[in-house]
């Protein structure tokens, strides 16, 4: 390690994984509404 990185923070590091886990979570549900919505389409179309 170089002498001039800042001491490593877990509460830091905790706080960024979690803000990225909502992202995640957000961006999924995302998906999958997008899936539904084209296959409720599609059967709309077929029936």
């Amino acid at each position: 390690m170089t002498e001039n990185q800042p001491p490593f923070d877990e509460n830091e590091y905790r706080r960024r994984q979690k803000e990225r886990a909502r992202v995640m979570a957000l961006l999924l549900l995302g998906f999958v509404a997008l899936v539904f919505g084209i296959t409720i389409a599609k059967m709309g179309l077929a029936g």
